[in-house]
């Protein structure tokens, strides 16, 4: 726009100011007022958000002696990438990741599968006593799984069906130290934050029109049918998003991942053990019996783990970040 332009543009605006008492040039600084705040208010949450990440980042790349230099507070003075070499070899993170890998997949399409069975049935069939069913799902999402840890442990390490294995063999069966109670967990929906997706799936079939169904028993499907080939595509959306949730928490998790895969190398239980088995592991490397390592130095390296076990689920968001806001988005629209 010429100067000329701007110079009538400004003149048109003073005169409509003029002419409305002074209330164009209220409502634009209350705009701009609030447009200001807005930005403060959202740029003040993403450096709360960011900056321990950052922190971590810059404390990755420097070596020990950058710990006690007070010059250096956010660039090291010289890059190093040894940290990520040690921490990498201390918590075994080749082996790590593929197991991670395959546990979080195979339990997560397992626990998203089964919630939408349940999640179906509850918003679309009547049965007895269903609110009561619907109750302790929601009673699986308030209660924190440590409050029945002892019980978990007791039922796995004596695990036994009506007491017909005691009856048959003479004993219980230890399950503690497999994989079996994730996978028995997670097909009974009662793993990692299932009652949470049994929720957001009902919530999400229940604002589906019931028209689509009534169509589909017109054209002679059955009850299976119709969920498969016509309410599952719809359901598109939800499931991405659950599965995503399902992923991450999974990846994270070590109170199963201890209770349950002791054994098992885990990138959870390997970062959650890295503060004690780093010291052997650096006087190991440095030829050495006995002795300390400074406690700045550990919490170096517990970073560099931290963004070692993340990194991947930052690689999965650039690549699933698509699907997963337009899955949110539409879910928040049907809800």
């Amino acid at each position: 726009m010429t100067k000329a332009g701007l110079k009538e543009n400004r003149i048109s605006f003073l005169e409509r100011n003029r002419n409305s008492g002074g209330y164009l040039l209220r409502k634009k600084i209350t705009s701009v007022a609030v447009s200001l705040a807005r930005f403060i208010l959202l740029f003040g949450m993403c450096f709360m958000i960011l900056q321990p990440i950052l922190n971590k980042i810059s404390v990755s790349f420097m070596t020990e002696a950058d710990l006690y230099n007070p010059t250096v507070v956010s660039i090291p003075s010289v890059f190093s990438t040894e940290n990520y070499t040690i921490a990498w070899d201390a918590m075994k993170y080749g082996k790590g990741i593929v197991n991670t890998l395959i546990y979080s997949i195979a339990i997560s399409v397992l626990q998203v599968a089964m919630c939408t069975i349940v999640g179906y049935g509850f918003a679309r069939f009547n049965f007895p006593l269903k609110k009561f069913w619907f109750g302790c799902v929601m009673v699986m999402i308030l209660i924190p799984p440590q409050t029945i840890s002892t019980s978990l442990y007791l039922h796995f390490r004596f695990f036994d069906v009506l007491g017909i294995i005691k009856l048959l063999t003479g004993d219980t069966i230890n399950l503690r130290n497999s994989t079996l109670p994730y996978f028995l967990m997670s097909a009974g929906c009662t793993g990692l934050k299932n009652g949470l997706y049994i929720f957001l799936i009902r919530q999400f079939f229940r604002n589906l029109p019931g028209d689509l169904e009534e169509a589909a028993y017109v054209d002679g499907l059955g009850t299976f049918r119709t969920f498969v080939q016509i309410m599952l595509p719809e359901a598109k959306p939800i499931i991405t998003s659950c599965f995503l949730f399902a992923f991450v928490w999974q990846w994270t998790d070590g109170f199963y991942s201890r209770m349950f895969l002791g054994g098992k190398i885990l990138l959870s239980t390997s970062l959650a053990a890295l503060p004690d088995s780093l010291t052997n592991y650096l006087l190991r490397l440095w030829g050495q019996t006995s002795g300390t390592v400074a406690t700045g130095y550990i919490n170096m390296l517990v970073s560099t783990g931290t963004l070692l076990v993340i990194l991947p689920l930052i690689i999965l968001y650039l690549f699933a970040q698509r699907a997963f806001v337009e899955s949110i988005s539409s879910t928040g629209i049907k809800m």
